[in-house]
């Protein structure tokens, strides 16, 4: 077993395990991949002050997230198909992070059910919707996240329309995948994937085959699913959603400070800045760079959460000094995922702490609580000057 030290060993890891439609899945931005690119780059142009001469022991990463308890400002961000990264892959995600102490986030779009992933775990985990024109459905799947006893759903508004993966496209992707001479050829270079995968009965998508009208398998799956994302989804929609759930609620995809001064009216617990990983609106900033504006317009009033670019415990340290209360992270716990199953998320999210909790010692803080603007310098220019 070679020695895990970084996130960048456990992507050369999923990538050397992991079927090449799947990997290329996760580690992928829409059209020319700027935004997914400088979402991490950005990240690098922060630097962190040193400090010495500071009493470390006694040393805490443990904070809050909406109120409830975290080891580390760190939830598992939601990501379709997780559960073909590897066979259960978001039950062995969610039973990682709930040892952990960290949040666990179902996506709509993942193969193993809500149903699947509450029979496994003891704690509440969170749930992702993406809002469907299907009313029924929508209603059910909430009422199915309560039944489940998920602690805050998280309302992504930056997938009304499906932005273009290239790699997507060109691979056929699809749960489970068609067998393609290429595909099959891939497959046979991935046997124990293969093997894992047929060994569990959860290889479609659990949320929707089965519960939405006239979706009973894959192929009619992907129709439904081409037709369903609703472009309208506005304000008074998000309003409606919320009474609806009756719980916390956290809106994920905000990435101007209007859209956040609009979030915090309808009365959200948290608000995510979060570009979707650079998956959607190819060209726009980093969500790192929009973050101070966001915060500076709205942290007073809701808390602020960042996604998109954490690779390492430094990011989170740098989110946090920017303002965010908490993190999300996908393709650091997906390649973990896809490297060594539960053990691998595990080891992700070890990697991840261990950098945090050492850097943030040596900045001078033993609390993740005393983190602020003090502990980073950051160019004048970071944010940009835009006309």
């Amino acid at each position: 077993m070679p020695v895990i030290t970084n996130i960048d060993d456990l992507k050369k890891l999923h990538k050397k395990r992991t079927p090449k439609m799947f990997y290329d899945y996760c580690e992928s931005g829409s059209w020319t991949e700027q935004t997914f690119r400088e979402n991490t780059t950005d990240f690098d142009k922060i630097r962190l002050r040193q400090r010495v001469a500071v009493d470390m022991e006694g040393r805490s990463t443990a904070t809050k997230m909406i109120g409830q308890d975290v080891a580390m400002p760190v939830a598992l961000a939601p990501v379709g198909l997780t559960g073909m990264q590897r066979a259960d892959g978001e039950i062995k995600a969610a039973k990682a992070a709930e040892k952990f102490g960290v949040p666990f986030t179902l996506s709509t779009m993942s193969i193993c059910s809500i149903e699947d992933v509450a029979e496994n775990t003891s704690k509440p985990f969170w749930f992702q919707l993406y809002v469907m024109r299907d009313q029924e459905f929508l209603k059910n799947v909430i009422q199915r996240a309560k039944d489940a006893g998920c602690s805050a759903l998280v309302l992504t508004l930056d997938l009304q329309i499906l932005g273009q993966r290239h790699k997507d496209l060109k691979n056929g992707l699809s749960a489970p995948p068609k067998l393609t001479p290429a595909v099959i050829a891939d497959l046979a270079t991935k046997w124990t994937w293969g093997l894992e995968m047929l060994q569990t009965k959860r290889r479609g998508f659990g949320n929707i085959i089965g519960h939405a009208k006239g979706v009973d398998d894959p192929s009619s799956l992907f129709t439904w699913t081409a037709q369903q994302f609703d472009p309208r989804l506005d304000w008074a929609k998000i309003e409606a959603i919320k009474e609806m759930w009756g719980g916390p609620l956290i809106l994920k995809g905000v990435m101007e400070p209007e859209d956040a001064i609009m979030a915090a009216k309808v009365g959200c617990d948290a608000i995510v800045v979060s570009n979707h990983g650079g998956r959607q609106l190819d060209g726009a900033l980093s969500s790192i760079k929009m973050l101070p504006k966001i915060v500076d317009a709205v942290g007073d009033q809701v808390e602020i959460h960042l996604d998109s670019g954490i690779r390492s415990g430094q990011d989170v340290l740098k989110a946090k000094a920017l303002g965010a209360t908490g993190t999300f992270i996908g393709r650091a716990f997906v390649h973990g995922l896809g490297a060594m199953g539960e053990a691998g998320v595990t080891k992700a999210l070890e990697v991840i702490h261990k950098e945090l909790d050492v850097s943030m010692a040596l900045c001078g803080r033993k609390n993740i609580e005393d983190v602020d603007r003090d502990i980073v310098l950051v160019p004048e220019d970071f944010e940009g000057r835009w006309v």
